[in-house]
Formats: C-alpha cells, sequence, structure tokens
C-alpha cells in the first residue's frame, strides 16, 4: 500500500472520429512522462471525441486501443484510465476502462448519458458503480455528465479519489468547476477531473479546467486553462484519514440505497 498516489492529467486536444491519429499523439505525450507515475488520466472518449455516431469509432474489448493501452500501462508501469466507444452484444457503450500495469482491466460504464447532446438514444446507459483498489487506493470512475448527479457519486463505500473524464464544453465551465469542487468536499476525497481542449466537429468549443481538488475542496494543481498541458499530481493518503478522523462528515450521512 502506497501512502502518495501520483496521478499524470493529460489535457489535450482530440482529432474527430480518428482513433489511429488521437492513439498517436497521445502515445507521444506519454512519452514525455520521465518520472514515475502511478495513474495516467486520459479524457472522455479519448479516440474520437464526443461523438453520436459510434459506428464510425466503436472497437471492441479485444480490439486495437485496448492492446495499445495495455502495451503503454506495462512499458509505463502505470494504470491508465479514460473513456472509449466500444461496441459490446449489439450495443454502444461511453465505456471508461482502467488499466493496470499487469494488464487487468476493469470498467465502468457511463450512467448517466447526456440528453441535450442525444447521448441517450444511441449509446445504453450503464447500471453499475464500480471501486477500483489499486495500490492501496480506492477509486471511483465516473464519466462528465455524471457529474451533475450527486448521489451517484456518494461516499458510501469510502472511497479515496474520484476521477472524473469529460468533453465538458467551454460555455458551461462554471458549472465543471463548481461541481468538481462541490464532489470533493461532499465525499471527503479527493477530486479529479480531466477534460479536454480544442473545437470539435459540431463547433463545440472546450476550455480544459482539469484540475484536482482535496478533501476540504482546496485546488492543488496548477493545470492551466484553454491549452494542452500534462502535469502530474501528488495525492497523500495522511490527508485524507487525518481530515476525515478530525470531521468524521461521513458518518453523518443518510442511508439509502439507489436502485
Amino acid at each position: 500500500m502506497s501512502k502518495t498516489l501520483n496521478i499524470a492529467l493529460i489535457q489535450t486536444e482530440l482529432v474527430w472520429e480518428n482513433p489511429k491519429q488521437n492513439r498517436g499523439n497521445l502515445s507521444k505525450k506519454i512519452d514525455t512522462l520521465v518520472d514515475p507515475v502511478d495513474i495516467i488520466v486520459l479524457p472522455e472518449m479519448f479516440t474520437s471525441g464526443f461523438t453520436m455516431n459510434p459506428s464510425h469509432v466503436a472497437e471492441t474489448m479485444q480490439g486495437e486501443t485496448i492492446s495499445w493501452l495495455k502495451t503503454l500501462a506495462a512499458n509505463k508501469q502505470s494504470a491508465i484510465t479514460g473513456s472509449m466507444v466500444i461496441k459490446e452484444n449489439d450495443h454502444y457503450y461511453n465505456r471508461m476502462v482502467f488499466v493496470h500495469p499487469n494488464g487487468t482491466i476493469e470498467h465502468y460504464d457511463k450512467r448517466h448519458t447526456f440528453t441535450f447532446a442525444g447521448e441517450d438514444k444511441v449509446y445504453k446507459p450503464g447500471t453499475k458503480k464500480i471501486i477500483v483498489d489499486y495500490n492501496g487506493w480506492k477509486i471511483c470512475p465516473l464519466i462528465c455528465y455524471d457529474l451533475r448527479f450527486p448521489v451517484w457519486a456518494r461516499n458510501a463505500e469510502t472511497y479515496d479519489v474520484l476521477i472524473y473524464v469529460a468533453n465538458w464544453p467551454a460555455v458551461r465551465m462554471v458549472a465543471w468547476d463548481t461541481l468538481l469542487k462541490a464532489r470533493a468536499i461532499e465525499n471527503m476525497s479527493y477530486c479529479v477531473g480531466v477534460n479536454r481542449v480544442g473545437k470539435d466537429d459540431n463547433n463545440h468549443d472546450y476550455s480544459g479546467h482539469s484540475a484536482v481538488y482535496d478533501v476540504l475542496g482546496n485546488r492543488i494543481d496548477n493545470i492551466p486553462f484553454d491549452e494542452e498541458a500534462i502535469e502530474i499530481v501528488s495525492l497523500n493518503k495522511e490527508h485524507i484519514e487525518h481530515n476525515r478522523a478530525k470531521f468524521n462528515f461521513l458518518a453523518d450521512q443518510d442511508q439509502f440505497s439507489i436502485k
């Protein structure tokens, strides 16, 4: 078990519906990571941008991008996570994969499909929240629109880190900034958000604002807005343990289950 968790946030532009070029661009960025990191976080739909044309880019869990991720994770001896379009049992999913260095893969299917963009019409929503156990840390992976639904992120599992990956547009950036901070405070966990930058083929602008908040809602990164950036942020288990012991807010939360 490690008392620190070093996370590399990759804030990047994405090439529209071009998995091969996106893999190439991301490989170059990841190759610049010289110091060891525990987790590399990529944006939502990192192979394609936020497309409603899943048939153009969908892969399987045995496809080229999964093989690429497994190779990267092994070479870097780091976990790597982000979401991509997966086809399975004749359904399309916005699936966040968490690839361990040993090649083990866990995944989370986006629960809240973004009806405003018609995501609910083409992608099947997930039904299961997962907690990833990694290096003695409990990690909850979620995707973009999930951020607006605090009940789904509720820390009933005493997890340590929330990770959101996103294609969150610039026009609603106030909500992104505010809700990331709120999720950290209410769940007494670190909250990591990785968003893309640039413009997609639907003419939507993305301004990044990737960020890391500690359990008290303090921002602890220095990632610039509106430009590509890579930053490594260190999370500290003692920070969680100290503040949870001092305030113990999670013990007072309401008890209920989600259907």
